[in-house]
């Protein structure tokens, strides 16, 4: 497929050997790069790129020289690095990951998912509806929130949302893009703590061509990309101090140019920003600039812990389990006893968290219910008391359970259709390792028989993932259609 295009800048021939095998793998055109200096030349139009995979370029500078090419190139160009511990953390933005060398399947395969799905969002400029997540919750601070999101969402007021990580700070700002007049354009987020501060400045308001070294094409920044829309500044709190000066100059006189520019640009924005930070006491410290701070804290709205709102911790848990049926990924269920002691544990990850553990009980116990003794040991907490409001809400769950939805409705239970007649396994020794293994290879065979051949839809069939099943095609030695 021309629009799946992986493009591999090494100066390793070896190295690039073995990626181009993989990538045809994931049926994939590998295009090779061995000049880090002159890859745009040697590489082509860049149109469809999806993927980029940035490995050994001849050193540190070298490197950091291509990573700023690619990511002011014109193009919405997803980068992954191959290994490489010295220029970890730098966080160029279109920089996806990292990826260790040498490159496994299920790694290459989820980057790729994301690179396109990056890609996608970049031409856009803007997420999907279906994106936007409702905020879940009874408890009466989540109540407070929701109602002051009503408030503002109709004005151009800025908004400022403070809370610990993990909270849902960027789901309260999308909901108040969603419900205002500016829903029509785009909502642009831009992490002010992720993008090194020699970068920002560029990131926020565009550069010119030539402005400075690697600036090879004009570029737009995030205020003129959220034109008519809002600009989501996450963790402001981390913005450099001579940023803060150049963004509250923005905010005030609503004008900007881009780097190596002379000409004024408006800009027609709603700021919304969020941290997790003590901005007084960043004031006190000297870390954040007292003026900036009231321009930003017109309309402020604090998102509670998750501790402080346990009576939520059964309608997140219905949310993310929904969440990941609705991706065709499994499901789960939770006894009460399970979502009790969810309920008394302290969260420090927040709602982040808990919906690390959902996605972590999903591949552990895929269609099954998880009791106490299932949870990871750091949340079987079983002493003190829930509160009334708690008890209540699992009580009103499915009972003797909660579970959200069992094993899909398409998928019959077999009801035995005569009495099972225990076996004497002494009689009849039976190597029950191999026999499932024979088992699981006959599904397999079948399955691909039945689907032509196509391992996605076998994969469906069998209710596995993709990249599962080809392991275990790998594993048995079964071969893809034409191979």
């Amino acid at each position: 497929m021309s629009s799946n295009n992986v493009l591999v800048i090494d100066v390793d021939p070896q190295r690039r050997a073995l990626l181009s095998t993989l990538i045809e793998f994931i049926n994939c055109q590998a295009i090779m790069v061995e000049d880090p200096a002159n890859f745009l030349d040697e590489a082509g139009s860049l149109t469809d790129i999806v993927m980029v995979l940035v490995g050994h370029c001849g050193g540190k500078q070298q490197t950091r020289q291509v990573l700023r090419d690619l990511v002011n190139h014109e193009l919405p160009l997803a980068v992954f690095t191959l290994e490489l511990p010295d220029i970890e953390g730098l966080g160029f933005p279109g920089v996806l990951g990292a990826l260790r060398f040498p490159v496994r399947y299920p790694q290459l395969s989820n980057a790729l998912q994301q690179a396109m799905v990056y890609r996608g969002w970049q031409e856009s400029g803007q997420q999907n509806e279906h994106e936007i997540r409702p905020l879940i919750g009874n408890s009466r601070k989540m109540k407070n929130v929701t109602q002051m999101i009503e408030q503002v969402s109709d004005s151009d007021t800025r908004v400022l949302i403070l809370g610990e990580s993990g909270t849902g700070k960027e789901v309260v700002a999308r909901n108040i893009h969603h419900r205002s007049p500016r829903r029509l354009k785009p909502m642009v987020p831009v992490n002010c703590g992720s993008i090194p501060a020699e970068l920002l400045e560029s990131e926020l308001f565009g550069h010119e061509k030539g402005a400075f070294t690697g600036a090879i094409t004009t570029r737009k920044g995030r205020f003129e990309m959220a034109e008519g829309g809002t600009l989501f500044l996450d963790e402001i709190g981390d913005m450099p101090l001579p940023m803060q000066v150049k963004l509250l100059r923005v905010l005030q006189e609503k004008t900007y140019e881009r780097v190596g520019s002379n000409k004024q640009m408006t800009a027609n924005v709603r700021v919304i920003a969020a941290t997790h930070r003590d901005l007084e006491a960043q004031i006190e410290q000297g870390h954040f600039r007292e003026d900036l701070y009231y321009r930003l804290n017109v309309f402020p709205i604090e998102m509670p812990a998750l501790r402080d709102r346990p009576e939520d911790i059964p309608l997140l848990i219905n949310e993310l389990i929904m969440r990941v049926e609705h991706e065709n990924r499994g499901s789960v269920a939770l006894t009460p006893l399970a979502t009790a002691a969810l309920c008394r544990y302290g969260w420090p990850g927040n709602v982040r968290e808990l919906g690390n553990l959902i996605e972590r009980l999903v591949i552990m116990y895929p269609y099954g219910t998880v009791d106490l003794d299932d949870l990871p040991e750091q949340y079987q907490l079983i002493e003190g008391q829930l509160s009334d409001a708690v008890i209540k809400v699992i009580e009103q769950a499915r009972e003797p359970k909660i579970h959200f939805q069992s094993e899909p409705a398409q998928t019959p239970v077999v009801q035995p259709q005569a009495e099972v007649v225990p076996v004497d396994v002494a009689a009849f020794p039976l190597d029950l390792k191999q026999h499932l293994a024979n088992l699981e290879y006959l599904f397999i065979q079948q399955s691909l028989e039945e689907s032509s051949g196509i391992v996605a839809h076998a994969a469906k069939k069998l209710k596995m993932q993709r990249t599962t099943l080809v392991e275990k095609m790998r594993k048995y030695g079964i071969q893809r259609a034409g191979e």
